[in-house]
């Protein structure tokens, strides 16, 4: 029997389920703050009461919507606001670092990345091309990996405070375990200590045999860890002393990076 047509016929239904939700979250935000009543979202979508109140109860549960307690009109809820402080964070730290990866390439002709801390995770939020005819093409923008697993990702683990360093190796142990064989809790931890030492970290082709990269964390105004700046290269072009003219040139532009965020926070 051809079941193809009722998983296709499911997969719509959940799109466009997911599509409702997020027209409702969306009409629930243009309220400005105000309460929004239940006749409003049926009036603007055309959905039935049931419809809307399904949908609004999965939004409650993901803490997207809140509903007040006496007028039982919706309002956004929490999570919103906290994702939209990570957006916020990512946005301005691509802003802030889109010079110093166009200078990082024209520089090193190796691609440079800007990868972004997301909890336990690092994602790469822009990949720069460099000139060089090999290049290490080993991270994407939007890759998402555990923190430690990357030349950027190390940097920013490396420099985490103690106890959040701790719950985020607690976390990525197992992942690295079941994903990453390169990444023993041995090599992770004597990464960390060099990558301390250094003020750099480095991904001795950990990952892919052949991509060896360099990162350097970025740090906000208040200190927190945002992302970091990393160059990668196929491993004949990361020999030790090339290493230490990357790690001046990103110890340079993750200055310059910083003092961008530190003006826009703390404008004169």
């Amino acid at each position: 029997m051809d079941m193809s047509g009722g998983a296709e016929s499911k997969e719509a239904g959940g799109a466009q389920s997911v599509d409702r939700a997020l027209s409702l979250l969306s009409l629930v935000g243009q309220g400005g703050g105000r309460p929004v009543s239940m006749t409003a979202l049926t009036d603007a979508t055309g959905l039935s009461r049931p419809t809307v109140r399904r949908l609004m109860l999965a939004l409650m549960r993901a803490g997207m919507v809140e509903q007040d307690a006496s007028s039982r009109h919706y309002v956004l809820g929490p999570e919103i606001y906290l994702l939209g402080l990570m957006a916020r964070k990512r946005v301005d730290v691509l802003e802030a670092a889109s010079d110093s990866l166009l200078r990082l390439a024209a520089e090193s002709e190796d691609n440079t990345y800007l990868s972004v801390r997301r909890g336990s995770y690092a994602v790469c939020a822009h990949r720069e091309e460099g000139t060089y005819p090999i290049r290490s093409q080993a991270l994407r923008t939007g890759d998402c990996h555990p923190l430690g697993v990357g030349a950027g990702a190390m940097a920013m683990l490396a420099a985490l405070p103690e106890p959040e360093r701790a719950e985020v190796l607690e976390t990525i142990t197992p992942l690295l375990a079941q994903g990453y064989p390169g990444y023993t809790p041995e090599v992770v931890a004597h990464s960390i200590a060099r990558s301390q030492d250094r003020g750099w970290a480095l991904n001795p082709g950990l990952y892919l045999p052949n991509s060896w990269a360099i990162g350097m964390a970025i740090h906000g105004p208040d200190g927190e860890v945002l992302g970091a700046l990393s160059i990668a290269a196929i491993d004949t072009r990361m020999q030790e002393t090339r290493q230490l003219e990357l790690a001046a040139m990103l110890r340079r532009e993750v200055a310059q990076v910083e003092a961008r965020l530190s003006k826009r926070m703390h404008p004169a």
